[in-house]
């Protein structure tokens, strides 16, 4: 097996090619173009998450967020956002067949957030997991739909165009805690899948190359809940205007971008509110974040 290459990310380098790739805002557009983003998951008991996840991509800037969920979740999700377009069918019989024409307009799916552990939900989404593969859509795969990845790996690898976001203990239960043995697994998802390792400094392995390009700290102490679900739902719409603008590593760019803009807005916020925030907070602070990070040429 050839050698781990570790590379630390410079920040303002990466922000320079960023900005680059982020679609100008034009009356000449119509609706969608700048992103449509589907997200599957939301539960009776997680319907936070998925709200989390859509309504990021939007804030960031796409323009349709799609949620698709369990019917006991759909409800209260709608009730959070009239932004947000909600289908109540993850448990329907015919769920695949219901959700199957919306993909073909979404550019990028986000799988997991809220899921739940159900198994007749976790087999439907492992459908839809091959639905998108089969369909060549981008996706991003989080939480508990990485939680169906543990066993069944092999369903991305040689894939094309798909992010894993775990966090230390997902990566441990996805590919094992002895590093060698970590990157020999990773080996086996291909040239098409990146991998978003999240922690204190997040880390975005090339498992066909075994780079592993480390993040600059940054956020805070404050580790509440729903900040992956931001994550996931940042890296979205990333995702879609990297892969728009045909940048040669398109997760790759995304993953930097979504990892580096949700320690900011995470820091913005706790600045303000310290250890009173919460993921709420943080999509306050996401216009403003934007535009110094990513308009704002002076903060090279």
């Amino acid at each position: 097996m050839s050698k781990i290459i570790e590379i630390p990310v410079h920040a303002q380098k990466l922000l320079t090619i960023f900005r680059t790739i982020i679609p100008k805002l034009s009356n000449g557009k119509y609706k969608g173009q700048y992103g449509r983003i589907g997200v599957i998951g939301g539960s009776l008991e997680y319907t936070g998450a998925p709200y989390f996840a859509a309504i990021t991509a939007m804030k960031v800037g796409a323009d349709l967020s799609h949620v698709f969920c369990h019917t006991n979740a759909a409800a209260v999700i709608k009730s959070y956002s009239p932004d947000l377009i909600v289908h109540p069918v993850l448990d329907c019989e015919d769920a695949v067949e219901k959700i199957k024409p919306w993909m073909e307009r979404l550019h990028v799916i986000v799988i997991g957030p809220g899921l739940g552990r159900d198994p007749s939900i976790l087999k439907t989404t492992t459908d839809v997991i091959k639905l998108c593969l089969e369909m060549r859509k981008p996706i991003v795969i989080d939480a508990d739909g990485l939680f169906i990845l543990n066993d069944n790996i092999e369903l991305v690898c040689g894939k094309r165009d798909v992010i894993l976001t775990p966090n230390v203990i997902e990566f441990e239960r996805l590919f094992g805690k002895d590093t060698a043995t970590a990157h020999e697994k990773m080996s086996l998802l291909g040239d098409g899948v990146v991998v978003l390792e999240k922690g204190a400094h997040d880390k975005i392995h090339i498992p066909h190359t075994n780079e592993v390009y480390s993040m600059p700290i940054g956020g805070s102490g404050r580790r509440c809940g729903g900040q992956g679900d931001l994550l996931s739902g940042s890296l979205a719409t990333f995702f879609c205007w990297s892969l728009q603008s045909n940048q040669p590593n398109p997760a790759y760019l995304a993953a930097c971008a979504s990892s580096y803009f949700v320690k900011k807005i995470n820091y913005a916020a706790f600045q303000k509110l310290g250890r009173s925030l919460v993921a709420s907070d943080m999509i306050k602070e996401i216009s403003s974040v934007f535009k110094t990070e990513f308009e704002n040429s002076s903060s090279d």
